[in-house]
């Protein structure tokens, strides 16, 4: 086994001590008997990795098949918290590894905001060009809640807290005593969490989750956000501000696709709560600001503007007559607490010195905050107003008031019923469902050309109507509350018509969000495209929605700029990962060249998840691999789950995520890829092998008799339904059909029995066929695809990482929970066929000797973590065979949970 290098000692370092402390912690609370077993457990599982001794995993198997009830809580969680410590120490190390790279002032790191821009001059392209492009530009990571998020709050709690202790130890030189503190306090950490229920007693509710996501916010984004854009305007140095481009957003509380729990009053709840957020943050921030700005009228002068701002101030405090920044800002304070009342009932943290008006809007508090940096500007202070205050500024031109844009979604069936029952009501006979799609054109198009609401007064409508009208009803409440930053896109699952996207925009007519004689609307209509046939329909759609006078005219209410969101999971549930990535790759192209001959500009909304299966990988690599003309500095991408937590709970990591989104967006824009226009030799080989790889997937998921039975026997999706990890149900109808799961579980079950399915089967038929086809010059010709094409080579390198995390021994484990012997061996041995030769059409296209070989990093964290989830997934198996053969022990049923949650853990990216 090759050792490691000096580089990775501080991690080996981390990891050695995180278990030694978990290890304690066990002895201590759960005896020694209970710690041999796990310490032997772990030898086991590691000697099996290092060494590649089957002996070690038959013996492991056999092992845990032996573990007594009462010890399993003790095993499954002292295992998973392994995996849990094991990514503190990798994010540690990461963090570590980039000081390092800063301190030896080495050139910027791929993917940072500096290497961008350097790159961008020395293209030649200059720095007023790059603050005009910024001018345009919009990136938005968008949090999204998540059906299989599994991580409770406060075991993350006591993980961040061990974290930063960890943290301190490479920042801090510590004496003897203070190490022995340090020491303690990390023991304390590891105790609590060991303390802490690792399961929810009850499913999370949706301001579960919108007060989970609002965490982040605290880490990463309030405090790190300004800090970028002070880099990126020093970097520039023009002397302009920079157009807050970058910023996140949110649909949790606004998704209601699926999801009967988001309501009209969780819509206004969410809202109340992110608002909250803001100006908590603000008036602290202006607190502070108030103490750091005590300049004396005496030593220095002051504007007219800021003179006449303290003379309006209702501080009158004899001790701050002098003070003028000082008595301007506790007037800002007391509007700002005035606004915090009247908006949320927010009660300021510290009292304002008066009772003043409040802002009408952030705008209104902008300008204040302007004319305190315009007079230290000019009056010898510019130091001071480059710091909390040049910050406080940013943060308000990013958060306002209401912290971050809220997208709402529903599913196009949805509207399509909400309209139907309006027209039946409204024109009597009209049975609207069972128009063609030109005359339910013609008949959208007459309603949008008059003001004539739809809705009857007095009349009962359905609960499904009548909460899509009360959910758009409070949308426009908070429009005129929040303002209209507040709720900017409205989003259509399941989009494959013109008809669809005109239904909501009679629905949001009806509210007064668009104004037909005024041909305005105040928020971005988004279809969503997700089958593999919607996304080959995606451009057709779009080129006749574009051809409609009067919604062009809507578009130009919005500055001419139309958003298309695409649907990387449900498209690869309906055709696999490699048509999938074609189908979407080749939606782009499509859609830019419609949208080019329209003469409209388009904005991407890529709705990746955390797994390969998903749309997951590397972010920055993703963009870059973007067709030629997709990005032009326009590009939001879903941010979910267990990934929110692996980006933004680290304010150093999150910052490093957020630079790759904008840098990659940049480049993606602005710099002349090579290869950006592939060969049609390039295309030619890719259609095939999609169409092969989408036989060959659908031929196993939906047309092999017996596969729904073996996915539902063989994966924990049976019991994933009763633990209580999302608000939203895995399945949108109530059966066991594939076609009704939700893309997410169907990808998770995949992933904690290590078989990772969706992210590579169909694969390895395809290539073979496309040998057969073409022999040694065919297979040359994908490993120049490879070498020169970004997105085959981003295509190969996402599933370079799901079969590196693939283990076909675990997963044949799995497969003997199936009971019909015959449907488990004929399914097994296709999985096991397709999955040697996909591992071996990958190593020869990208001509490495072992998976993952130009991936060190993933590599070695797969060395790391993967010891510590074996163990878990053979427990887990044992467990689930105990409760299908009817044990109905309590111990049994949590321990499944417990093992799904670690084996998560440990995968990091697997729903």
């Amino acid at each position: 086994m090759k050792s490691p290098d000096d580089k990775e000692l501080p991690l080996i370092s981390d990891i050695r001590l995180l278990g030694r402390l978990l290890g304690d912690t066990l002895r201590d609370q759960a005896g020694d008997g209970v710690f041999d077993l796990v310490e032997r457990i772990r030898k086991l599982a590691i000697r099996y990795h290092r060494d590649d001794d089957h002996a070690a995993r038959s013996e492991l198997s056999q092992l845990m098949s032996l573990v007594p009830k009462e010890h399993t809580s003790h095993v499954v969680r002292a295992f998973s918290y392994f995996s849990h410590l094991t990514n503190i120490a990798e994010d540690q190390h990461h963090v570590r590894r980039a000081r390092a790279h800063a301190i030896a002032g080495s050139p910027a790191r791929e993917g940072s905001l500096i290497a961008a821009l350097q790159r961008m001059e020395a293209a030649g392209i200059s720095r007023p060009m790059l603050v005009e492009f910024f001018a345009s530009a919009q990136v938005n990571p968008v949090l999204t809640a998540h059906p299989t998020e599994v991580q409770r709050k406060s075991i993350l709690d006591s993980q961040w807290e061990i974290a930063r202790l960890l943290d301190q130890r490479d920042l801090t030189e510590l004496s003897p005593d203070q190490r022995g503190e340090q020491d303690e306090s990390l023991r304390r950490a590891m105790l609590r969490m060991w303390q802490t229920r690792m399961l929810r007693l009850t499913k999370l509710s949706v301001m579960d989750e919108v007060t989970n996501a609002l965490s982040f916010y605290d880490t990463t984004f309030l405090p790190v956000l300004p800090r970028i854009y002070s880099m990126l305007e020093d970097h520039l140095a023009t002397g302009d501000e920079i157009k807050s481009f970058l910023r996140p957003g949110s649909w949790i509380g606004g998704d209601r696709d699926g999801n009967p729990f988001v309501t009209a009053e969780i819509l206004a709840s969410t809202m109340k709560l992110q608002s909250r957020k803001a100006l908590k943050y603000l008036l602290e921030e202006l607190h502070e600001l108030g103490a750091e700005l005590p300049c004396s009228g005496g030593l220095t002068s002051i504007s007219d503007e800021l003179a006449e701002l303290a003379g309006a101030s209702p501080d009158h405090n004899p001790h701050r007559d002098d003070e003028p920044y000082r008595r301007a800002i506790a007037g800002l304070y007391a509007r700002l607490a005035a606004t915090a009342m009247m908006l949320d009932d927010l009660e300021a943290p510290r009292h304002a010195v008066a009772t003043a008006l409040p802002y009408q809007t952030a705008a209104e508090f902008s300008i204040d905050l302007d004319i305190l940096h315009r007079s230290l500007d000019e009056n010898g202070g510019r130091l001071l107003a480059r710091g909390r205050l040049r910050r406080l500024r940013r943060a308000v031109a990013l958060f306002g008031f209401h912290l971050a844009p809220l997208d709402l979604r529903q599913n196009s069936e949805v509207h399509g019923r909400t309209v139907a029952e309006l027209l039946s009501i409204a024109r009597p006979g009209l049975d609207y469902l069972s128009c063609s799609e030109a005359q339910r054109i013609d008949l959208l198009k007459g309603e949008l050309s008059t003001p004539r609401p739809l809705k009857a007064p007095g009349v009962s409508y359905s609960d499904e109507t009548q909460g899509e009208l009360d959910i758009f009803l409070t949308a426009k409440m908070i429009h005129d509350r929040f303002g209209k930053a507040a709720i900017e896109n409205v989003i259509i699952s399941k989009t494959d018509s013109v008809s669809d996207m005109l239904e909501l925009a009679v629905l949001l007519k009806e509210v007064g969000l668009l104004r037909p004689m005024e041909a305005t609307i105040d928020v971005n209509l988004v279809p969503l495209f997700e089958t593999i046939a919607d996304l080959e329909n995606a451009g057709n759609v779009m080129d006749s929605l574009l051809s409609l006078p009067f919604y062009r005219r809507l578009l130009d209410s919005r500055g001419g700029m139309q958003e298309v969101m695409l649907g990387y999971s449900d498209s690869n549930k309906d055709g696999g990962f490699l048509s999938s990535g074609w189908g979407l790759y080749r939606a782009e192209v499509s859609l830019t060249n419609v949208f080019a001959k329209h003469g409209v500009r388009m904005r991407l909304f890529h709705g990746r998840g955390g797994s390969v299966g998903r749309g997951g990988g590397p972010s920055y690599q993703a963009i870059l691999a973007q067709p030629q003309g997709a990005v032009q500095g326009q590009i939001r991408i879903t941010e979910q789950g267990e990934v929110i937590a692996h980006k933004f709970a680290n304010p150093e990591l999150g910052r490093r995520n957020l630079e790759i989104l904008a840098a990659a967006t940049l480049e993606a824009s602005l710099l002349a890829h090579e290869h950006d226009a592939p060969e049609p030799d390039f295309l030619a080989a890719m259609q095939a092998m999609s169409d092969s790889a989408y036989r060959a997937y659908r031929g196993l998921v939906f047309e092999t008799p017996g596969f729904e039975r073996y996915f539902w026997e063989s994966t924990v999706i049976s019991e994933i339904a009763g633990l209580n990890i999302g608000s939203r149900p895995a399945s949108r109808k109530k059966s066991t059909a594939i076609d009704d799961l939700r893309a997410i579980p169907w990808v998770f079950s995949w992933a904690q029995c290590r078989l990772m399915l969706p992210g590579w089967y169909g694969f390895g038929t395809a290539v073979s066929e496309w040998k057969a086809r073409h022999g040694n010059e065919g297979i040359q010709r994908l490993q120049r695809m490879n070498r020169e094409w970004g997105f085959f080579r981003s295509l190969m390198s996402n599933m370079d990482m799901v079969l590196g995390k693939t283990d076909i021994a675990i997963a044949e484990s799995y497969s003997h929970l199936v009971t019909d012997q015959k449907l488990r061996e004929q399914i097994f041995t296709r999985l096991k066929t397709e999955l040697q030769t996909s591992v071996a059409a990958l190593l020869e296209i990208t001509e490495q000797q072992e998976l993952l070989d130009g991936n060190p990093v993933l590599k070695r964290s797969i060395r790391n973590r993967f010891p510590y989830i074996d163990p878990l997934n053979h427990m887990q198996v044992e467990l689930l065979r105990r409760h299908r053969a009817g044990d109905t022990d309590d111990k049994v049923q949590r321990g499944i949970h417990m093992t799904i949650n670690g084996v998560a853990a440990g995968l990091r990216n697997s729903g």
